[in-house]
């Protein structure tokens, strides 16, 4: 199939916004994030930077990272924000990234 040259269109804010999406998930930190509030299944704020013995400031930025790539989940109670994976977004990331893998070899 030609493609015309007219037809020719890159998307920058789309492959922005990707980008951003997959820098969110690699990065080591975000990553050990991730797999804590996997095994607790559900974590406050609070016991997530106590237990990965980092500063409170840290760690709300690193989730707020990832709750903006939309790999987290937040429930709020009373004052308090729960947090807990959100699988199906890292399972359609990981997959888009495994297509496009596969095609660049």
């Amino acid at each position: 199939m030609a493609v015309e040259k007219s037809e020719f269109k890159i998307d920058e804010e789309v492959l922005k916004k990707g980008a951003g999406v997959l820098r969110a998930v690699n990065h080591k930190l975000r990553q050990q994030i991730m797999q804590l509030i996997h095994k607790k299944q559900r974590i406050s704020v609070t016991d997530l930077y106590v237990k990965l013995r980092l500063e409170q400031s840290v760690a709300s930025q690193h989730l707020a990272i990832l709750r903006n790539g939309g790999f987290v989940k937040t429930e709020r109670e009373g004052k308090q924000i729960f947090y807990s994976v959100n699988y199906e977004k890292l399972q359609e990331v990981q997959h888009l990234a495994g297509t496009i893998i596969q095609t660049s070899k």
